[in-house]
């Protein structure tokens, strides 16, 4: 019988062990597989060359900080079972299992009305369900996974594991934090994840930090608000996300207008068809095929399209395969109806193509947002040693709550970025 309690090496955090033999048939399944062909940041690459790291190593590093918090917890009196435990640890190995390709930037663009999240929970049940079948003769009478979706579905009696999973001081936040500053080399997102996890306890089954983790907290929220505005939401890998939606956008119209496309027959279901949250179960026929969508599809496309007797798709491709990506400037105020007409009429011109083509596909209006703190989402509550419990922003000297619940918004305008011959 094959040894399934295996050790990984991780760049972050060094060693990672998985400690059941169903974390080991979990990570097997050919769901969790995929996520190796998934960026973890999408289109970030364009800004910082080493982003190429995977969801499947952000899985893993989530996966050993559950393992690192419970150990934690348990050290301070806090009863876990081994079942608790392996369902927390199989819940936050999959909370991102339901990602398209490039993350978040085709999940409104390939398919309609549906979230990554959704589908996570969709893909946890089909997993559920195969290796309940394959383990029939066992003595699991129930799926082995029914504590890891209960948990991930905060319908677990006990709150504070999905508050791990979950929440606005959660290991998904702090491994991602963790990971993407050090393959980006953003030192600003650098988090004390350690000592938040040694902080760690529980006050009438909700998470705490102890008095004296509040400044690794504060050290946590300012790292989350620097990572967003100066890697997840810069300027130039938003730039790529629109254009990337706009290539899709536009083949996606072809596509449907019967205009032979080549991509990968995983590709093609969704670009030839129009599939939205109805058409998703754990069995169906739209699960199969976006489960075997990965970053390879979409990239392998765009290469071929780039010889598309299409012009705007042709266009689109041969920009953004060498990085000549749409161009991003704020704007003070959304377009009017006369300036995007000049727009329309100044690429129409430019490229060949026309006005309703180039108003469609050649600029774009986008705004970027993100708050470090949200009053309405679980808050982040510290234990003092008196007993008493406060939310951060109660608690914090040098936090602001106005300016940790502040969501700022920036108004760009991005347009095509015109080949120099």
């Amino acid at each position: 019988m094959a040894n399934k309690l295996k050790i990984i090496n991780d760049p972050v955090f060094g060693f990672m062990q998985l400690e059941s033999d169903l974390e080991y048939d979990v990570l097997q399944h050919p769901y969790v597989q995929r996520l190796g062909r998934i960026r973890q940041l999408g289109l970030s690459n364009f800004v910082y060359p080493g982003a190429m790291h995977s969801r499947f190593s952000h899985s893993l590093g989530a996966m050993h900080l559950m393992s690192e918090g419970l150990r934690c917890l348990r050290q301070k009196g806090v009863h876990i079972s081994n079942t608790e435990a392996t369902g927390a640890k199989i819940a936050i190995l999959l909370h991102d299992i339901g990602h398209g390709p490039f993350s978040h930037v085709l999940e409104h663009t390939l398919v309609d009305n549906i979230t990554h999240e959704e589908i996570s929970l969709m893909m946890m049940e089909r997993i559920n369900s195969d290796l309940k079948r394959k383990e029939e003769q066992t003595m699991w009478q129930r799926g082995p996974l029914d504590e890891a979706i209960g948990i991930f579905r905060d319908e677990y009696p006990r709150h504070f594991f999905h508050q791990l999973i979950s929440s606005q001081l959660d290991v998904d936040r702090m491994d991602y934090l963790c990971r993407d500053s050090f393959f980006t080399g953003v030192q600003e997102g650098r988090i004390a994840s350690e000592r938040l996890l040694k902080m760690l306890n529980v006050v009438d089954d909700r998470l705490v930090i102890e008095q004296k983790g509040i400044y690794s907290v504060e050290k946590f929220l300012v790292a989350r608000r620097l990572m967003y505005w100066q890697v997840y939401l810069h300027k130039t890998s938003v730039a790529a996300e629109q254009h990337l939606i706009m290539i899709l956008t536009r083949a996606k119209e072809l596509a449907r207008s019967g205009k032979e496309l080549f991509c990968s027959p995983a590709l093609r279901y969704f670009l030839y068809h129009q599939r939205a949250a109805e058409d998703f179960e754990p069995h169906s026929e739209a699960l199969d095929q976006y489960a075997l969508l990965d970053d390879t599809d979409v990239l392998s496309a765009i290469k071929t399209w780039m010889s598309c007797d299409d012009k705007v798709l042709r266009l689109l491709c041969r920009t953004f395969t060498s990085r000549q990506l749409f161009r991003g400037r704020l704007l003070t105020a959304p377009l009017t109806d006369e300036e995007k007409q000049v727009l329309a009429e100044h690429y129409a011109k430019a490229l060949g193509i026309s006005e309703e083509e180039a108003g469609r596909y050649m600029f774009v209006e986008h705004v970027s947002t993100s708050n470090t703190y949200s009053e309405k989402d679980d808050s982040i509550d510290i234990l003092f040693n008196d007993g008493t419990v406060r939310d951060i922003a109660e608690a914090s000297e040098i936090l602001d709550l106005k300016a940790l619940t502040r969501k700022p918004k920036k108004l760009y305008l991005f347009t095509f970025r015109e080949p120099v011959n």
